[in-house]
């Protein structure tokens, strides 16, 4: 699936703010972003520890509700969506990559990616399962629970399961963190052979290597855009 041909944009935010907290306590994390996402682009989204990364990516993909400001996303209006619309909406445009990996304990790791297909009435969702864990090298651990896996394993399994449903916008947050040099890469270039698909990347990281990677690096400081630039 990816991003129809009349929304030029996956992303088109306007002022967006993020308060946490009320009163004395208030903290405000994202203080006015304007950010336009071209479909199809790949964009690494940079900043120090605080900088609202994190916040961002969660006012994005609808996981969080920003203060104020406008949000469409996929041709969605996710400023003005109830939390049940937002999750219907999320379903098919966002596939989402967390730090945190939320895999099933109780289903193998094809399960995990299968699963979620099934529910979303995608046909051939084993053998779709398969393909994806392939790709990212653990087409040899199809059987194995999240606890038989190493926390490098279970992260490609998250990955497995965000791109399977082939979503025209993915994001993922930091999905190199805890892998070696070598898989990091081979996860990385299936991140980005989604562009050929027409989906557009969204990738946190800390990395300069990996965004110099990207199309557009994104640096975030004190929850405000510092840079916007064409990495390549």
């Amino acid at each position: 699936m990816t991003s129809p041909p009349d929304i030029p944009f996956a992303i088109d935010a306007r002022d967006l703010r993020l308060t946490l907290g009320e009163g004395d306590a208030a903290v405000e994390i994202l203080r006015g972003i304007d950010l336009t996402v071209p479909s199809g682009q790949t964009l690494a989204l940079l900043g120090p520890s605080g900088s609202g990364k994190s916040s961002l990516m969660s006012v994005l993909t609808g996981l969080e509700r920003a203060t104020s400001g406008s949000l469409n996303v996929a041709g969605a209006d996710f400023a003005h969506l109830d939390e049940d619309a937002l999750a219907l909406a999320r379903r098919g445009r966002i596939g989402i990559v967390l730090q945190a990996f939320h895999l099933l304990p109780t289903m193998t790791a094809q399960e995990n990616v299968a699963t979620p297909l099934e529910l979303a009435g995608v046909r051939g969702a084993w053998q779709r399962a398969a393909e994806e864990l392939e790709a990212v090298g653990l087409g040899h651990r199809l059987t194995h629970y999240p606890a038989q896996l190493s926390g490098g394993e279970q992260q490609r399994v998250a990955i497995a399961r965000a791109i399977a449903p082939r979503p025209p916008l993915i994001f993922a947050d930091e999905p190199t963190g805890n892998l070696d040099a070598s898989t990091g890469t081979s996860i990385v270039d299936v991140l980005r052979r989604r562009e050929e698909t027409g989906a557009t990347l969204i990738i946190i990281t800390h990395d300069k290597g990996l965004a110099e990677k990207c199309d557009r690096v994104v640096t975030l400081a004190d929850g405000l855009i510092a840079s916007d630039s064409a990495a390549r």
